[in-house]
C-alpha cells in the first residue's frame, strides 16, 4: 500500500523532508530513487523538482540542517549562564533528546556524510567541528583535570567516544507505552540495515516483526545521561593520574 503522510498539514517541503530522512535512514541513501519519495508523500517524482533540486539536494538540506540545528542548541544550552557542570549536563541532555527522538536523523547524520557533494561535505565538517570545539570547551571546565593543556586530546576523544555512545544506543530503545512508532513510518530499520545487503549489525532490532527490544524512551534517557557522565569523570581520572587510560 503507498504510504500516506501521517501529519499532512505539514508544508509539502517539511513532508519530502521527512520521508526522505526515513528512507533514507531505513535503505541507505543510494538505495532510494526520486520516485519513491515522491510516493511516500503522494505527489509524482518529478514534482518534487519544485521543492529540491534533486535528491542530492534533499540529503545536503538534511544533513546541513542537523548540523546546524546541534550546534545552535549547543550554544544557547551551553550558554545558560548556571556554570559548567550545569551547562555540560544541559549539553548531554539535548544531545540526548535529538538522538532519542529523531532515530532517522541521527542515523543520516552517522552514514551519510560521504554521499553530500565535496561543497556540502566541507559545510557540514564546519559545523560539527563548531560543535565538537563546543563540547571539548565546557567538558574541560566541567572537569578540571581535562582543562590541563597536556589532558586535551583526553577531552577531545572523550567528547567522541560519548557522541558515539548516545548516537548508537537508541537504535535499541523500545517506545514508551502508548507511543509506539510514529504512525504513517511503518517499520524502521534505522542502522541495523546497509542497503542492498539485509545486514544486521546487532542494534536490537528484528526485520519483519515491527519490534524494538531495550528500554523504553525516558529509561534510555536516563541511562545515556549517566553513561555520558561516567565517561567524562573516567577521562578526568585518567587525566588526572597521568594515564590515557582508566586504571
Amino acid at each position: 500500500m503507498p504510504n500516506v503522510p501521517a501529519t499532512s498539514a505539514l508544508p509539502r517541503r517539511d513532508q519530502i523532508r521527512r520521508e526522505a530522512a526515513r528512507l533514507f535512514a531505513a535503505r541507505g541513501f543510494l538505495g532510494v530513487g526520486v520516485d519513491e519519495i515522491g510516493k511516500a508523500v503522494g505527489i509524482s517524482g518529478p514534482g518534487l523538482y519544485r521543492h529540491f533540486a534533486g535528491k542530492d539536494a534533499m540529503l545536503a538540506d538534511l544533513l546541513i540542517g542537523i548540523s546546524e540545528r546541534l550546534l545552535e542548541e549547543g550554544r544557547r544550552r551551553a550558554g545558560g549562564g548556571d556554570g559548567p557542570v550545569a551547562a555540560l549536563d544541559a549539553l548531554i541532555g539535548g544531545h540526548v533528546d535529538f538522538a532519542l527522538d529523531d532515530r532517522d536523523l541521527i542515523t543520516l547524520h552517522d552514514r551519510e556524510l560521504l554521499n553530500l557533494k565535496e561543497e556540502d561535505r566541507r559545510t557540514v565538517r564546519r559545523l560539527q567541528r563548531g560543535y565538537v570545539e563546543l563540547w571539548v570547551d565546557v567538558v574541560r571546565q566541567a572537569y578540571p583535570p581535562l582543562a590541563e593543556p597536556a589532558a586535551e586530546p583526553v577531552a577531545r576523544a572523550a567528547v567522541h567516544a560519548v557522541f558515539g555512545l548516545i548516537n548508537s544506543t537508541p537504535h535499541s530503545v523500545g517506545s514508551n507505552p502508548g507511543q509506539g512508532e510514529r504512525s504513517g513510518q511503518g517499520e524502521r530499520v534505522g542502522q541495523g540495515e546497509r542497503s542492498g545487503q539485509g545486514e544486521r549489525v546487532g542494534q536490537g532490532e528484528r526485520s519483519g516483526q515491527g519490534e524494538r527490544s531495550g528500554l523504553q524512551r525516558d529509561g534510555m534517557a536516563a541511562l545515556l545521561h549517566t553513561l555520558a557522565h561516567g565517561a567524562f569523570a573516567a577521562a578526568a581520572d585518567a587525566a588526572g593520574s597521568g594515564s590515557s587510560v582508566p586504571e
